[in-house]
């Protein structure tokens, strides 16, 4: 089964920036997609970057454009997410995701995957 493992958290002041690692320590199985998601308390699970797996056509929500970037390292099995010029409104607890996805593509919706890793805390000081 697939098992994903978030690591690159930390604390940063405003401006900073991290990257982020999520490696799958099996297999993705059918998943086209993996993505990066973030959940601050009190608040719904958004979805931050996408990446289709074949393509590595990605898809990032607008606060983060210019930003972050997602990419892939397909001989590592390797998702990550470099993350720039970072804000207090970027703190949240962040999560890597695969699913596959059909028909018109989703691919910020957490909805739309399957499998998940246990998460890695993000905090940004002003």
């Amino acid at each position: 089964q697939v098992q994903l493992v978030e690591s690159g958290g930390g604390s940063v002041q405003a401006g900073g920036s991290l990257r982020l690692s999520c490696v799958a320590s099996t297999y993705t199985a059918g998943s086209n997609f993996m993505g990066w998601f973030r959940q601050a308390p009190g608040k719904e699970r958004e979805g931050v970057a996408g990446i289709h797996t074949s393509t590595s056509i990605t898809y990032y929500r607008d606060s983060v454009k210019g930003r972050f970037t997602i990419s892939r390292d397909n001989a590592k099995n390797t998702v990550y997410l470099q993350m720039n010029s970072l804000k207090p409104e970027d703190s949240a607890m962040y999560y890597c995701a695969a699913g596959r996805l059909v028909g018109a593509y989703l691919p910020l919706r957490p909805s739309a995957y399957n499998y998940w890793g246990q998460g890695t805390q993000v905090t940004v000081s002003s």
